[in-house]
């Protein structure tokens, strides 16, 4: 079981243990964080999951939907760090993710 670590908007960091298979917007969303609003649910169909990942990770993830990206430049704090977590499946690898739940649109 990877841990993460999710800073807030606010800053404030927090390690979370995250299930393998879950998606990251799940183990946050489980975790209590209640500023990722995640309103699709993870359809990919919202970017109210926008995440920062630390760029140490950016290589260990899967590279980008068209369809995310399309949602992403829906936002205006997209950078080359926003991913949608919905879209990240945890894994071993992402062991020490470092991620920031990006401002509210």
């Amino acid at each position: 079981m990877p841990n993460i670590i999710v800073t807030t908007r606010e800053g404030e960091e927090r390690q979370v243990a995250a299930d393998e298979g879950l998606s990251l917007m799940e183990v946050i969303r489980d975790a209590g964080f209640d500023e990722l609003l995640a309103l699709c649910g993870g359809c990919c169909s919202c970017a109210t999951c926008h995440v920062k990942v630390d760029p140490a990770f950016a290589a260990l993830l899967p590279p980008i939907s068209e369809d995310e990206s399309d949602l992403l430049d829906s936002s205006d704090h997209r950078d080359e760090n926003s991913r949608l977590s919905c879209q990240v499946n945890m894994t071993a690898a992402l062991e020490g993710l470092r991620v920031t739940i990006a401002a509210e649109d």
